[in-house]
């Protein structure tokens, strides 16, 4: 039987590595944030490598939605699909989300923050879907009658053995460890984005400690922050 999983994140948020944790599995296909060109596309936003990212992907989401359910890439008894939350606009089509498996991968605001900060000098509360993978994660809770799974990346940092393998139990996937370590560079299912995005993880190969210093944000992305740690402490709540 083909396992879907549909990881919700944010940008800045681990969510590179953890598609590469999956992408190390032997049984494992993964995608890099199909509903990207199509999010640009509805919004008009202007991204780094805007044209780019435009180029590389379908723009229609009926399309992008279907294919999610479609045939698994390489034939793969599991397909790990990253995805950004806040690609999903309104009018983009959501009954897909019934047919995978839905985890929430969250980071506290402030560190996702200060990453996304040196990477887009603008930053807005939309930019970095914390409202929409509330939304998202609600969706799915009132669907399935329970809180789907939800991971914190801090945690994975902290015990990426111990994190992955409860998560791999949540969703009724054995675990593997060869998720714990995978080869420095750019990998062949990295967006077309990734030069701009991904420098770190080129650099790494596996997950490292967490980094425990305090996090100082100026005026404005303080205030997004507390905006959006109503969120985050909402999903948190849940974490397995």
């Amino acid at each position: 039987m083909t396992r879907r999983i549909a990881m919700w994140s944010g940008p800045r948020n681990l969510s590179t590595a953890m598609m590469r944790a999956f992408s190390s599995r032997s049984d494992c296909a993964v995608s890099d944030e199909p509903f990207y060109a199509a999010y640009l596309a509805a919004t008009g936003i202007v991204h780094p490598m805007n044209d780019e990212v435009l180029a590389s992907q379908p723009q229609d989401p009926h399309r992008v939605a279907a294919d999610m359910l479609g045939p698994v890439p390489g034939g793969k008894p599991v397909w790990y699909q990253k995805h950004m939350a806040h690609h999903m606009v309104d009018g983009f089509p959501l009954d897909w989300m019934d047919g995978v498996t839905n985890v929430f991968l969250l980071r506290r605001p402030e560190r996702v923050l200060a990453s996304y900060a040196q990477k887009r000098e603008d930053v807005s509360l939309r930019d970095i879907g914390f409202a929409e993978q509330a939304a998202l994660f609600d969706r799915v809770a009132d669907r399935l009658g329970k809180a789907p799974p939800v991971v914190d990346s801090e945690d994975v940092r902290r015990d990426p053995r111990g994190t992955l393998s409860a998560l791999c139990a949540a969703i009724d996937l054995p675990f593997d460890e060869a998720m714990l370590a995978w080869p420095k560079g750019q990998h062949k299912d990295d967006g077309v984005w990734a030069p701009h995005w991904y420098g770190a993880i080129f650099d790494s190969t596996g997950f490292t400690p967490p980094d425990e210093k305090v996090v100082e944000l100026p005026g404005q992305l303080r205030d997004i922050a507390d905006e959006a740690r109503v969120f985050y402490e909402r999903m948190a709540a849940f974490k397995g």
